[in-house]
């Protein structure tokens, strides 16, 4: 990291918290067109760390396995291809037309089966009795890996939640959406208010996006969103009272081949305007941790609220609303407790060689959040390595090169580190003094 990122870094992070939620980045979207002249650097000072959305051109995806084999010659899916290399896979299908709760609900289906239905879809003039059928979240390249996909940009490859799911081997949140003109996905927040990169192999979309905190005045009278925030009964004050306060949304067009940056914690609803075919990475760093880290507060005192009556006889009641399965938590976030954040920060942590120093933070006891690491700000602040309260991390730090000339090595950041922040065997002393 050069020193004016890390001067601009610091400063955003010593006033985390202190500034109005929810403005407009000047109300348009930054283009970031050639990849040879934008560095890492760029994006983390730009980007980043302002948690401001941006477009980059098709150049950054011109490479890709999945551009010059799953698109025809005229920019549509390339069916044949796609059912000769997955067509036995089973996949998670949602129907755009239903709604069950705030989304829509899911089947599982043979690969093959929905591009029988995609095709039949599209000759019968985008009309199907079946309804309007999407393919969303499936996890491909966890079920193909030998496949030449695609290669995340070096911009989002400081991935901290990958990693811990990469390293424990169960899951990830690395997707491919596929579907037809029309299909859409609802108004909502990404997972762990995480950050994340949405890149179109072919079709276009269209992104109706809210600043964080804009989603307050979107609220009805119950306090929940909607399920379409283009649906006329909006503009209802008697349902939705605050509605007349919010801001317009910012709308991108996203063209193929495209990749667009969702900042942490904003809202969105999207189109596909053809038939699309993306893919799709959520990830959390050392800049958007505190943000993940405050939403799981917030769901954690919500789920608490709702089970209180069950506190008294149960001993240990603070910690179960952690480390037990929970239906709030993982309809809201994808995981099944608070301590997953704990437990993945310590995995990346680990794999930087700070080793087990960061365990000492597992069993700091607190009377409202049980047994997990309770002084915020300090783990947030080890965890981050902070100068003057910067939060955004000696992770990232270990990871930039101070001129910003990143290169990747099977996925892993390398770069000179001998003038970044404090090495990892300093770490163990550090936390002792942040800790008392």
């Amino acid at each position: 990291m050069d020193r004016a990122t890390f001067a601009c870094s610091t400063a955003f992070f010593r006033d985390f918290g202190n500034s109005a939620p929810g403005a407009l980045p000047g109300g348009h979207v930054d283009f970031i067109d050639k990849a040879d002249s934008f560095t890492y650097s760029d994006f983390f000072r730009d980007y980043l760390i302002p948690n401001h959305p941006c477009i980059f051109s098709a150049k950054f995806t011109e490479d890709w396995g999945s551009r010059k084999t799953w698109v025809t010659r005229d920019g549509k899916p390339n069916f044949e291809h796609l059912l000769q290399k997955f067509g036995e896979a089973v996949v998670p299908v949602a129907n755009c037309d239903v709604k069950e709760y705030n989304s829509n609900p899911k089947e599982q289906l043979p690969f093959k089966e929905f591009v029988e239905y995609w095709r039949e879809y599209i000759r019968n003039g985008y009309r199907s009795s079946r309804g309007c059928l999407y393919l969303k979240d499936w996890h491909l390249s966890r079920a193909f890996p030998e496949q030449d996909v695609y290669t995340t940009p070096v911009y989002f490859s400081s991935d901290w939640l990958n990693e811990y799911w990469d390293a424990v081997a169960v899951d990830d949140f690395r997707f491919v959406y596929m579907g037809p003109k029309g299909s859409w996905t609802p108004f909502h927040a990404d997972v762990f208010r995480s950050y994340s990169w949405s890149a179109n192999v072919c079709g276009r979309k269209k992104w109706l996006l809210y600043p964080a905190g804009q989603e307050e005045f979107l609220k009805d009278c119950h306090g929940n969103l909607p399920f379409d925030v283009t649906a006329p009964d909006l503009g209802d004050k008697r349902i939705y009272p605050r509605y007349s306060q919010s801001q317009p949304p910012l709308e991108i067009i996203q063209e193929a081949g495209e990749i667009v940056f969702i900042p942490s914690g904003w809202h969105h609803q999207v189109y596909n305007l053809e038939d699309t075919i993306s893919i799709n990475h959520n990830w959390v760093n050392g800049c958007n941790v505190a943000v993940m880290w405050c939403f799981l507060q917030d769901e954690l005192a919500a789920v608490q609220r709702e089970i209180s009556q069950w506190k008294e006889p149960m001993d240990d009641w603070h910690l179960q609303c952690q480390v037990h399965p929970n239906p709030r938590l993982s309809r809201n976030s994808g995981i099944a407790g608070v301590e997953d954040l704990h437990s993945g920060i310590a995995v990346v942590y680990k794999e930087e060689g700070v080793g087990d120093s960061f365990v000492l933070l597992g069993n700091i006891p607190d009377k409202s959040l049980g047994t997990f690491p309770i002084k915020v700000w300090e783990l947030l602040r080890f965890v981050g390595c902070v100068q003057g309260g910067m939060l955004v991390g000696k992770l990232e730090n270990f990871r930039i090169k101070r001129a910003g000339d990143v290169h990747l090595e099977k996925g892993k950041f390398q770069g000179d580190t001998s003038e970044l922040l404090p090495e990892p065997k300093d770490t163990p002393e550090k936390l002792e003094r942040d800790l008392g």
